[in-house]
């Protein structure tokens, strides 16, 4: 029996987390935590959770949660998982932060971008890149796992085969993004509001979004060497999905047989990247609620470019899934235990 604290529960990843936690037999959450309602049933929160969860919700105390569980998630803002952190509390449990505070190697890179100070850099150069088809072996001894992004996720599997075998300029790539509302968390914002949402499509954070330089520094080790590309996510009125569509201009002539083989090196024996079938296009719909991505791509002869393409569940893969698959490495376990979900449809 594993057991869980959660801090951070009652967001949107860390609600998923506990779903997806309490269909485990081998699992015990011993800790809902959440600041914001303290001593509140959780289930006066997430009424799914009526006659499955009769447990209140604590606080954020990590020393005390450390005490009692094997492995902490923190599905929280940035900031407070590396403001909490410390030897004892990693000496004693597994911490899998579900935020940006250890994604990015350079804190320099991090303060800029996120805008405040990092409280635990030196933490940073331990703390492994929780992105499983690409350091699978690293987060199997990690005490630290920084769950990565949700539109790094789907960018980066989208992306990674064909930079790493250098078929693409990397100084070409550009990432159009998409994202449903459950992307910008649960707190309570006018931009979210359904009347500011439905029927409508925007760009945000326009060549200043905080998952920038994640994509990059990811691609950049697959690159060995500086990428800088231009992404652009933009909000659609839907629940949860990503999508993502990327381009790049290819460095030599290649035909659709040669890159599909490029894709299956890297994915072929991955349970959750799915290689779609030639000129088939990922649609969110097709991976919601599971912790599938579905990638292909499109070969442009006019442009002498490729076209990249992702679609995944933001919050299953992009955050709670990925997180629990994480665990399940960690611990030794099969890596889809507790992640058969077959996407809902409709």
């Amino acid at each position: 029996m594993i057991k869980v604290g959660i801090i951070g529960s009652t967001g949107y990843a860390g609600g998923e987390l506990a779903r997806l936690l309490l269909q485990r037999e081998d699992i015990e959450i011993k800790w809902y935590g959440s600041k914001s309602y303290v001593d509140q049933k959780y289930a006066s929160i997430y009424q799914n959770m009526f006659q499955i969860v009769d447990d209140a919700c604590m606080d954020d105390n990590m020393k005390e949660l450390a005490n009692q569980v094997d492995v902490i998630f923190t599905a929280t803002p940035q900031g407070l998982c590396a403001s909490l952190i410390d030897e004892e509390i990693l000496s004693k449990a597994k911490v899998i932060d579900l935020s940006a505070d250890f994604r990015i190697k350079d804190v320099n890179v991090y303060e800029e971008w996120y805008k405040i100070k990092h409280p635990t850099p030196e933490y940073i150069e331990e703390a492994v890149y929780g992105l499983p088809e690409i350091n699978r072996e690293k987060i199997k001894t990690a005490r630290l796992i920084a769950n990565p992004g949700c539109y790094p996720t789907c960018s980066t599997l989208a992306i990674y085969p064909l930079v790493k075998e250098g078929l693409i300029d990397t100084n070409t790539i550009i990432i159009d993004a998409k994202s449903g509302v459950s992307g910008a968390g649960r707190g309570a914002k006018v931009d979210n509001l359904y009347c500011e949402v439905n029927e409508s499509c925007k760009a945000y954070g326009v060549a200043s979004h905080r998952h920038t330089p994640e994509i990059e520094e990811q691609l950049s080790y697959a690159a060995g060497k500086p990428v800088t590309l231009s992404f652009t996510p933009h909000l659609i009125p839907m629940n949860r999905g990503i999508l993502i569509t990327a381009y790049a201009t290819l460095a030599k002539t290649v035909s659709y047989d040669e890159v599909k083989a490029i894709y299956d090196k890297y994915y072929a024996g991955e349970q959750f990247v799915r290689v779609l079938e030639k000129d088939v296009t990922p649609q969110t719909r097709w991976v919601e609620g599971s912790n599938f991505v579905d990638v292909n791509f499109k070969i442009d002869t006019r442009t002498n470019r490729i076209v990249m393409m992702g679609a995944m569940d933001n919050v299953v893969k992009g955050a709670a899934g990925q997180a629990v698959q994480n665990m399940n490495l960690r611990f030794g376990l099969p890596e889809n235990t507790g992640l058969k979900q077959i996407p809902l449809f409709p």
